[in-house]
């Protein structure tokens, strides 16, 4: 570490150390950068490697050449327990439940609706069916009243049969059903694809800028370290310890105890505690809308295996048509009491008949895609996640005590006027 914190290599085998150490970092940062482009942001593999490659050689130019960029790299680490490293947490998070648990959920909606259709398809399937059944129930019943005015020679129809103007031909009707679920199926895949193409051009974005910010907070913290001997000076360091001490006055470290705080200690200021509380609040509320996420996940998979398992136990439905017809004719009945004609037995036509049909709902034929269960890896990983994300909000405050240690170590001399600042203000005070 002194090594790599020095601005200038002392000997030939220093520089060789800096240069092992800073090839070394950045092979492991190169490879993990790799792995969030690819894993993670999703972008394609060639690309990863180009960014990686060009993002490690650049990055062990300037660990190797430029001191204060040592020093920025190095804050960074513990930052990335800050606010910002859980940004990136929370954006994996989210590209977790848009990668796989969305796509999931919509493949468990177009189970639900493959059975709706299956079932629309196979009753009017089946109504339609029916229709020549009604036409064999009226040809027939048209055939009984014709033989009713055959009997008698006094008037005869001309037709006693029903015309039904029955639909033969039930391509239109499954073209047209076929063209719904089509659209249907577009609608859907045109929404998954918004969705994941939104989320992800969010996230690239959200973690570009994370990333961003997160140098861009590293250097601010050690320009206001370097220009502002009061920001971050509150801690009884060692250097300060050892100039009271020369100085014979410990006192002041004793009696400013509230105020102060050991950078080694696990004492939290009452300011601090706030902040955590707050930070684990909001947190909270992004644990609650992954939460929610998955439960809809879970309750799409239920509907859709039900849906599935019920459609499977539909009965067929019987229907039955009877037809009870009767007729007795009596023309003028009357007049045979009074004239002496000869009697006529009149006929009396019955007809009584019932036709049986079966109503279908479902089909084995039906290509009803199985529903797809949750991974509950996925909980795991995600609660996983959100564990070391509450992590982090007790442990910032920490984060911060270790970018100052590490700021000092750098600048060993700006260090020491900054102990000397604090223990001249002390002694004012005093």
């Amino acid at each position: 570490w002194s090594v790599y914190s020095k601005p200038v290599p002392a000997n030939g085998r220093e520089l060789w150390t800096l240069f092992l150490q800073c090839s070394c970092i950045t092979a492991v940062i190169g490879g993990l950068f790799y792995n969030w482009m690819f894993a993670s942001l999703e972008y394609s593999w060639h690309l990863s490697i180009a960014m990686a490659v060009s993002f490690s050689l650049l990055l062990l130019l300037t660990l190797f050449l430029v001191h204060p960029a040592r020093c920025v790299f190095s804050i960074i680490m513990p930052t990335l327990g800050t606010k910002q490293g859980r940004k990136l947490l929370l954006s994996t998070c989210i590209m977790i439940a848009v990668v796989n648990i969305t796509p999931n959920i919509i493949s468990n909606i177009k189970t639900i609706l493959q059975v709706i259709k299956c079932i629309c398809k196979n009753s009017s399937e089946s109504l339609l069916n029916s229709t020549a059944l009604l036409e064999t129930a009226s040809w027939e019943f048209g055939d009984a009243i014709q033989e009713t005015g055959h009997a008698i020679n006094i008037h005869r129809p001309m037709n006693g049969h029903f015309q039904f103007s029955l639909l033969k031909n039930s391509s239109f009707i499954y073209q047209q059903m076929r063209l719904t679920g089509e659209k249907i199926g577009r609608d859907f895949l045109a929404v998954e694809v918004l969705v994941k193409d939104s989320v992800r051009v969010g996230n690239k974005l959200v973690a570009g800028f994370s990333m961003l910010y997160l140098c861009f907070e590293s250097a601010w913290y050690l320009k206001n370290y370097l220009t502002n001997v009061r920001f971050d000076n509150f801690y009884i360091t060692k250097k300060l310890e050892c100039l009271a001490v020369d100085r014979k006055a410990a006192y002041l470290l004793v009696g400013s105890s509230k105020n102060l705080i050991r950078p080694t200690g696990l004492k939290l200021s009452r300011e601090e505690v706030m902040l955590c509380l707050v930070q684990a609040m909001l947190l909270t509320v992004a644990l609650m809308l992954m939460l929610v996420v998955m439960a809809m996940d879970h309750f799409a998979f239920r509907v859709a295996d039900t849906a599935v398992r019920k459609a499977a136990l539909f009965s067929v439905v019987p229907v039955a048509l009877s037809i009870k017809y009767s007729a007795k004719i009596e023309i003028l009945s009357f007049l045979w009491k009074f004239l002496p004609l000869p009697s006529k037995e009149l006929p009396h036509q019955y007809f009584e008949r019932t036709y049986q049909h079966n109503l279908t709902f479902s089909s084995a034929h039906c290509r009803i895609s199985p529903p797809t269960p949750p991974n509950p890896s996925l909980l795991l990983v995600t609660g996983l996640l959100f564990c070391i994300l509450y992590a982090t909000i007790f442990l910032e405050t920490y984060a911060h005590r270790l970018c100052r240690k590490i700021a000092g170590s750098f600048f060993k001399s700006w260090e020491e006027k900054r102990a000397l600042y604090l223990y001249k203000k002390l002694s004012r005070k005093h």
